[in-house]
């Protein structure tokens, strides 16, 4: 079937949105699986579908970040091109300022989960752990988290002591050595035709204006309901903008104990906010503001129509993986730093983002696609936003049309047709949210 036909289908077996969201398994059966769509991803050994295939360095802690990023940037320029290398879509680190000189628990489990997932994620093809040595999170503790859990890691892997090698000369020097090795082995992976099913979708919003809400925030809902009648998944966060609008997604949760769950997680969030003498209505930034968003309420109201209209089959902790398909709440900031690496970390294989001011976030490994709110910004950023949701606010496109267009262009991103203006940029940011953390 044609792409524009399977969303004409969708868009017309979706009507009633009220009645879908108690039905999941009704509405998956209007689109069968030769009627869902198709992408071209890599398959891994495990049976996860990556949309991109990647050498990732991880730095096990901040002592080793520098050494990690250093690794990936004399790589990528010297050792990797995508015409050696077609198969292979770049080496990348993730330098980050966690790891030592903090308490124990939260903080260190959470981390650990972090890195863990993203040497674990489907778009990673091979990877390079590095520690200074004498860190919390050294090698031996990373490699017994992420060897010694009930997910199989089964993929090229090298491992780099700083202090053990003699330095970061020394580090750095290994690190390419063991690039060189890596690369010709990921270049074996080649994409294979795979179901829409496979995807993973993160679904995010940062630098929001008066128009999100009614334009890029609804159209990329469009985009969701999409995926998820044909069987895939999408991730949701930014708990701090359910507030005020957490009862929409609770009411559309497939049983009584999600729908307690999506209020106990707002809950915590306020809770542990006011531990720092902070509350929820205070995440609107200026710019929100300026834009027209100028409480709580209005902005999270906004922000949750970009996960569509479909039933809430879970709830899971910040990088947490869901065990469901379908749309899943993630416990996690609104902070942009912090929420879209969580998102991935949690298993998202591509990223869509909304700004109606303008945002440039990327991400090291997966995707990230920006969606305008409204025209001016879109002509005015058009090197670093994908596509507009300004034709809805001036009245030359509808919702289903814009969300159809989102559809598509996520499809084209996922199967390595067109890259992200994000990557091109070579925009990777990462942290993760280190909650209840204090510095020792």
């Amino acid at each position: 079937m044609a792409r524009n036909d399977f969303i004409r289908l969708f868009l017309i077996s979706g009507q009633d949105s009220k009645s879908n969201a108690r039905s999941s398994s009704f509405l998956l059966a209007n689109l069968s699986e030769e009627r869902r769509g198709t992408f071209m991803g890599f398959r891994r050994p495990d049976g996860r579908v990556g949309t991109g295939n990647l050498v990732l360095i991880v730095p096990t802690s901040m002592c080793a970040s520098h050494e990690a990023q250093q690794i990936s940037i004399i790589s990528e320029y010297t050792l990797w091109s995508h015409q050696q290398f077609p198969n292979v879509d770049g080496v990348v680190a993730i330098p980050h300022n966690k790891g030592c000189g903090c308490q124990d628990g939260s903080t260190i489990d959470v981390m650990l989960r972090t890195l863990s997932n993203y040497a674990d994620h489907p778009n990673v093809g091979g990877v390079i752990l590095i520690d200074l040595g004498c860190e919390k999170t050294n090698l031996s503790v990373v490699e017994k988290y992420l060897l010694n859990r009930e997910k199989a890691f089964d993929k090229p892997v090298a491992k780099i002591g700083i202090q053990e090698v003699g330095g970061t000369q020394a580090a750095i020097a290994q690190g390419l050595r063991e690039v060189e090795r890596m690369l010709p082995e990921l270049n074996r992976a080649t994409r294979e035709e795979v179901s829409v099913s496979e995807l993973v979708l993160g679904v995010k919003c940062g630098g929001s204006d008066g128009f999100s809400g009614i334009s890029a925030n609804p159209s990329l809902g469009r985009a969701a309901d999409v995926l998820v009648r044909s069987g895939g998944t999408v991730l949701i966060t930014e708990v701090p903008e359910f507030c005020g609008a957490e009862h929409v997604l609770a009411n559309r949760a497939k049983d009584f104990e999600t729908g307690k769950a999506v209020y106990e997680m707002v809950d915590w969030y306020k809770d542990f906010a006011a531990k720092f003498g902070a509350v929820l209505n205070q995440n609107p930034s200026a710019g929100n503001k300026a834009g027209g968003l100028l409480n709580i309420t209005i902005k999270s109201l906004g922000a949750i129509a970009k996960a569509g209209t479909t039933r809430v089959e879970g709830v899971v902790g910040y990088a947490e993986t869901p065990t469901n398909r379908g749309l899943n709440l993630m416990q996690g900031p609104g902070y942009d730093q912090e929420s879209t690496p969580g998102l991935v970390a949690a298993g998202a294989t591509v990223i869509v983002f909304t700004t109606g001011r303008g945002t440039t976030i990327g991400n090291a490994i997966a995707p990230v696609i920006k969606l305008a709110s409204n025209s001016p910004v879109f002509a005015r950023m058009s090197n670093d936003l994908d596509l507009s949701a300004g034709g809805v606010i001036d009245g030359t496109e509808s919702i289903d049309e814009v969300g159809g267009r989102v559809f598509e262009h996520i499809v084209k991103v996922a199967s390595g047709a067109e890259l992200a203006k994000a990557e091109i940029h070579k925009h990777r940011e990462f942290q993760f949210w280190a909650e209840q953390t204090v510095s020792l």
